[in-house]
């Protein structure tokens, strides 16, 4: 759809993805041996892209079936006493992992007040740290104003023997982002790497490896699993917290979606073009007299989010709007978000701004907001099939060519 403006809750699944995805489910419906040995082959190389692209070594990689099993894998390695920091207002899918394996045998869990009403920052980081802090998990990319984390200045803080977790979902494949200083991360694919559901990127650094312990890692994560006596020795790696062996078409698609960031340029060539796309949209929301939430960010600050309202008018009416002339985004609250990919084609600009003309304000733009957002909201069938067709370049335009299932990020 050329309004389809909603990746940071699915991204429609890309043509090479769908490609592969089609070519994995069709060697499957063979099971010859060969074509089982195929399989078993292209999670190896979706795990050798996601090496590339995390400058990380493929044995420090694993895939999960989603981000949320990912988190609750990694919370259950992280054994022992000490407390893990979680930011008040982080997504679900990092919250309750952490939650639940508090007191049965994982750290306690404290919730720390962000900054400026949606972030942490080094500075609040470090006045909250306390001898007991074994690690601070958080969100790559803040899933409602679009704030970029800066993950290099927050591992600095916390020091070597501390981990940083991150859920990188809304950030992996939108725009660059510091993963080097990630001990651990976690990122499906369905959003905006376009790769759909059912594979998952784990990341477990060398340097924090023997900190973890394989606390849901299964058959598929022992070196000799059909061994007389169990357990056996557990994998080397990531792999050692697999429960299972993948699902294989998913993995097929979402290598193939990393490969298809690396040939667009990677994720700065990329990101560059969704962050120019969001910009233009948040003009036009602007010029309509709305409110951008934490509209002070910085250009390297903000990700391919961007939520705005509309003063004295109906979110919900608003909202509604938007999808009956057929630009589709997420409202949360009385927050509605934008979030294009770099295929979003300049149509969508002016069908945003036709959308928002009869609620526009006759004085300008309005000031910026940094008010807290609003629970998140069920989300229907994803709307989108097919992929947007892509932006043509002008002198005035840039080149365009990420939990729980309900509610997504």
């Amino acid at each position: 759809m050329p309004g389809y403006l909603d990746h940071a809750r699915v991204g429609p699944l890309s043509r090479p993805a769908a490609r592969a995805l089609a070519g994995a489910n069709g060697l499957a419906t063979r099971m010859a041996p060969a074509d089982l040995d195929r399989l078993f082959a292209l999670g190896d190389a979706a795990r050798a892209s996601a090496a590339r692209l995390l400058d990380a070594r493929p044995h420090e990689l694993a895939l999960s079936p989603s981000t949320s099993n990912g988190l609750f894998t990694v919370a259950a390695a992280l054994q022992g006493p000490g407390t893990v920091l979680v930011p008040r207002g982080e997504f679900p899918a990092n919250v309750y992992p952490w939650l639940r394996f508090e007191g049965r045998g994982g750290p306690d869990v404290r919730l720390v007040e962000p900054d400026e009403g949606r972030h942490i920052t080094p500075e609040s980081l470090r006045r909250r740290l306390t001898p007991d802090v074994v690690a601070l998990t958080v969100s790559a990319v803040d899933s409602l104003t679009g704030h970029v984390a800066p993950l290099a200045a927050l591992k600095e803080v916390l020091g070597p023997h501390r981990l940083l977790i991150v859920d990188a979902i809304q950030g992996l494949g939108a725009v660059p982002l510091e993963v080097e200083a990630a001990d651990v991360l976690v990122s499906g694919g369905q959003k905006w790497l376009r790769a759909g559901w059912g594979a998952a990127l784990l990341l477990i650094r060398d340097r924090c490896a023997a900190r973890l312990a394989p606390g849901l890692g299964g058959w598929a994560g022992v070196a000799e699993p059909f061994a007389e006596r169990h357990p056996a020795p557990p994998l080397p790696g990531a792999a050692a917290h697999l429960a299972t062996n993948p699902d294989f078409p998913a993995a097929a698609a979402l290598g193939a979606a990393l490969d298809d960031l690396a040939g667009q340029g990677g994720p700065a060539a990329v990101g560059a073009r969704i962050r120019t796309a969001l910009a233009e949209l948040l003009d036009r929301a602007e010029r309509a007299g709305a409110e951008v939430l934490l509209n002070g960010l910085g250009p390297a600050e903000r990700a391919g989010i961007g939520t705005f309202r509309l003063p004295g008018h109906d979110p919900a009416a608003v909202h509604q709007a938007l999808e009956a002339a057929g630009v589709v985004t997420t409202r949360r609250g009385e927050w509605i978000r934008l979030s294009p990919h770099a295929s979003t084609p300049a149509a969508a600009t002016d069908l945003f701004a036709e959308a928002l003309a009869p609620f526009a304000r006759p004085t300008g733009r309005a000031r910026t907001a940094t008010a807290a957002p609003a629970t998140p909201e069920p989300v229907p069938p994803d709307p989108a099939s097919g992929t947007p067709p892509t932006r043509t370049t002008s002198p005035s335009s840039t080149t365009l060519t990420q939990e729980p299932t309900c509610p997504t990020n």
